[in-house]
């Protein structure tokens, strides 16, 4: 298998955590968002849609969507555990995991680009206004959640982290640190971030 990525893009990192997480032996390609690689011939046969990541099956297949992704990982190397052992932990995680991506990840990546697009994109200070108006409730919410545990779920890091992650790392990266104003969330990510950098 092979993986087609883009450092700190917040799709792709969420990939490449859980990966790490699960100690996967992966092939990497770097395909650069930021010189439109992900618009070549080459990668737009892998996704017609120009996105990243996308994972490469040894059957000649290509799987995108970073979820799809994980859950396909997930079958092929149930441990460590990172969705749920059972049904009941499963459908949490994914609900949570759901929540984090659509409450927190994506307005994030809306507000970076609506302000400084690192692909260019036209600002839109409307877009970021609205974003940012929608992201405390949520935080919030994600804070009292995480609460004293060492991971979004407890004990042990799921795909909720991975997720929270490259949402929180993709706005930092840009100085984006609303999350800051969480005690739970802050001292979350930089465990989480030293984590990733051992």
């Amino acid at each position: 298998m092979k993986l087609y990525y883009f450092d700190i893009a917040p799709n792709p990192t969420r990939v490449m955590c859980y990966i790490r997480e699960k100690g996967i032996d992966i092939d990497t390609v770097n395909v650069s968002l930021i010189e439109g690689e992900q618009r070549s011939p080459e990668h737009l046969a892998r996704n017609p849609a120009g996105e990243l990541p996308v994972l490469e099956l040894v059957e000649g297949h290509y799987l995108s969507e970073s979820l799809s992704i994980m859950e396909y990982l997930e079958e092929l190397y149930p441990r460590p555990v990172m969705i749920g052992a059972t049904p009941m932990a499963r459908a949490h995680t994914r609900s949570f995991e759901r929540q984090v991506d659509l409450g927190v990840l994506l307005p994030v990546a809306r507000i970076v680009h609506a302000t400084r697009s690192p692909l260019g994109l036209p600002a839109c200070p409307q877009v970021a206004e609205q974003e940012q108006s929608r992201l405390p409730a949520v935080l919030q919410r994600v804070d009292e959640r995480i609460g004293a545990g060492p991971f979004a779920m407890g004990a042990a890091p799921t795909i909720v982290d991975c997720t929270l992650f490259a949402g929180l790392q993709f706005g930092e990266f840009f100085d984006f640190d609303a999350f800051r104003r969480y005690a739970n969330i802050s001292r979350w990510y930089d465990s989480f971030r030293e984590r990733h950098q051992q």
